[in-house]
């Protein structure tokens, strides 16, 4: 859940005119593609593309053409930062992953009608940025996943799965008042109308997901993933994001429906996990984020990675 500011713009702001940036051709459920290099895809751009910008995703993002990605990770805020502050210093439960505290931020809170125009607003840009054969991953919880279901249909951008991403680590629920939350939803969705989207399938399941102890070798992939929610220390040493999604998760929806060379459009960048898995899967990226704090912690850690 990375931080945005809750600027709500019109979902029905000017658009800009773009051609497909490569040729496609379907082939059944799976679409192949010519790869196109980076400099190919700044060549078009009127912003810098491996590069995190600082602000607002849905006005910056006025500037792209019209079908111009690849695949759109999107971990929007989850509209959760209701009632009490709740924390937990490290060490005083142990196996759940560091410090701890509830969510409590000003972009994280926002009355109801203007969250679901501000969800109507970014989702109606990610549509129009992204190409046919393209794939939009967006993650949620019970706070929020529903309104995004909602304003996908309300959008006619059509849901491909709901995946349950079960945290085998999750936080205790420290009010002893109801259960443990222990799982996140995603919904991997395309732009709508003729399905081109990209889809690796023998990659989904003959691939090497060994974290996953939901995943079976050899066997087809399932709707529900066990990855744990632990980041190692290198995706922390620059500075935390309070809602920050550990980078082999990100990797995993590229590994899934994304080619190399292909361009990842990342509007809530937060502290750049999903950019960095972006980099390391050897895609190109362009990520938006409204606080400066976490623009920088993201370009030290981008600076730092390498690819594969």
């Amino acid at each position: 859940m990375s931080t945005k500011a809750a600027l709500v713009a019109t979902p029905d702001q000017p658009k800009r005119k773009g051609r497909p940036r490569r040729d496609a051709t379907t082939q059944g459920s799976v679409v192949t593609v010519t790869p196109i290099m980076p400099h190919h895809i700044s060549g078009g751009f009127a912003l810098d593309v491996n590069a995190v910008h600082a602000g607002n995703f849905i006005e910056l993002a006025a500037s792209l053409p019209d079908k111009s990605v690849d695949i759109i990770i999107a971990d929007p805020p989850y509209n959760a930062s209701k009632g009490n502050i709740w924390s937990m210093q490290y060490g005083t439960l142990p196996g759940f992953g560091g410090t701890w505290q509830k969510i409590s931020e000003v972009w994280d809170d926002m009355p109801l009608d203007k969250y679901l125009a501000f969800t109507l607003s970014w989702l109606a840009e990610a549509k129009r940025l992204l190409k046919p054969t393209g794939s939009m991953w967006v993650h949620g919880t019970y706070h929020n996943a529903g309104i995004t279901n909602v304003a996908m249909q309300m959008l006619e951008i059509e849901i491909i799965n709901e995946i349950i991403w079960y945290k085998r680590n999750s936080f205790p629920n420290l009010s002893g008042r109801r259960l443990t939350a222990s799982h996140e939803t995603i919904l991997w969705a395309h732009r709508g109308g003729k399905r081109a989207y990209n889809f690796n399938y023998e990659r989904s399941k003959e691939g090497d997901f060994s974290d996953d102890q939901l995943k079976a070798p050899g066997k087809q992939m399932r709707t529900v993933w066990d990855l744990p929610n632990n980041k190692p220390r290198e995706e922390q040493a620059f500075g935390r994001h309070p809602a920050q999604k550990p980078v082999r998760l990100a990797r995993r929806f590229i590994q899934l429906s994304a080619r190399s060379g292909d361009l990842c459009l990342v509007p809530f960048a937060g502290s750049g996990s999903e950019c960095v898995a972006a980099k390391q899967e050897g895609l190109s990226f362009i990520g938006f984020e409204t606080d400066p704090a976490y623009v920088k912690i993201a370009d030290r850690r981008l600076n730092a990675v390498g690819a594969g």
